[in-house]
């Protein structure tokens, strides 16, 4: 990607410990006001073939913007008594945790698993950030002098597929952040096969019809697509197969099955969506029918409108698979806005809106 963060302000501290095996820096430790106990972490999912250390950056303008606030008094009655912290790792098969360098690789770079590796790698993501979250109180505040009360996850292209996961799969992770990813594995990989002239797409009458479930998209990839990924696991329950175009708006009989799969993955959580409008990698094309579909389902008059679930979709004009200087300030003000009250209004009503930015 051409861009992972476009500014490079001043540093905050950080330490490394060893959590599972895993090696795992905490930004902001030493930053944290002393008049706080609650803390919210910023968990922070890097891109593919990148490593923890990019996401530096980030965690050191959030951090910095956040203590800026409280120090000003410019911050909400319940985030003045809330500290920040955030959090990187390597993804699996990155970095520190590299096996296998092709595994990272694409079709039109010599991976043939390139399907299969790149969504259990960014799955497992999602796995370690959940058991990481378990652990890491034991490590950062090993004498319970502070405690984690919110998790948000910010996750950028790769790390932002991992975001949506996590926050469909964990109860603890309440906001996402998601960066150029995609919620919908299946529609980005077809055309992916697409442009890459695979033989398991070509040689099919139409061209594609049968690449799902073929050696390049195995039947396993599918079904694990259907039990983790966003569009895979709503249209499972929608009696759609995985990677068709039938999102559709739901029967009295289909919401009544959705409607618990909706509230355990979705009650009460916020997202906020950033994506590139010229971005070739990770098209915007590939993510709207699925936000479109579930834009309607938690609009007020939707069947989910009870749900209290945010989503702030936005398409920055002209921008490719970067992270641009008005994503980040989207990132900041989304922050801010995360633990104030009158957002959490907001949220227990439900919104879905799109916007575009230059």
């Amino acid at each position: 990607m051409e861009n992972t963060y476009p500014t490079s302000p001043a540093m905050v501290s950080k330490k490394t410990f060893s959590i599972a095996g895993i090696l795992t820096t905490v930004y902001g430790l030493e930053e944290l006001p002393s008049q706080v106990r609650d803390v919210a972490c910023l968990w922070l999912l890097h891109p593919r073939l990148q490593t923890q250390e990019c996401m530096e950056p980030i965690a050191a303008s959030t951090i910095i913007d956040w203590n800026q606030r409280l120090q000003g008094g410019t911050a909400s009655k319940r985030q003045a008594s809330q500290g920040l912290i955030a959090v990187s790792f390597d993804q699996r098969n990155h970095g520190s945790r590299e096996v296998d360098k092709l595994a990272n690789e694409a079709w039109r770079t010599g991976n043939p698993k390139h399907a299969q590796d790149m969504f259990s790698i960014y799955h497992g993501t999602a796995v370690d950030t959940s058991h990481l979250l378990t652990y890491l109180s034991s490590y950062a505040f090993p004498d319970a002098d502070h405690t984690v009360t919110s998790n948000i996850v910010l996750g950028i292209s790769l790390g932002g597929h991992a975001a949506w996961h996590c926050l469909l799969h964990d109860p603890r992770i309440t906001t996402a952040i998601v960066v150029i990813g995609c919620p919908d594995y299946a529609r980005l990989m077809c055309d992916r096969a697409r442009l890459s002239k695979l033989k398991t797409w070509t040689d099919s009458s139409p061209p594609g019809s049968r690449f799902l479930g073929s050696k390049d998209f195995p039947k396993g990839l599918v079904d694990a697509i259907e039990r983790w990924d966003p569009a895979g696991l709503f249209s499972k329950e929608l009696g759609s197969s995985t990677g068709s175009d039938s999102l559709h708006q739901p029967s009295e009989e289909e919401q009544n099955r959705l409607v618990p799969l909706m509230r355990r993955c979705l009650q009460g959580k916020r997202i906020l969506n950033l994506a590139g409008g010229a971005d070739k990698l990770v098209p915007y094309k590939h993510s709207e029918p699925f936000l479109a579909w579930l834009k309607k389902a938690i609009a007020r008059n939707g069947w989910f409108g009870d749900g209290g679930v945010l989503l702030e979709d936005v398409v920055f004009d002209g921008v490719g698979h970067e992270m641009s200087e008005g994503m980040v300030k989207e990132v900041l003000r989304f922050l801010r806005e995360t633990t104030t009250s009158v957002e959490a209004e907001i949220g227990e009503r439900g919104s879905g809106n799109k916007s575009s930015k230059m």
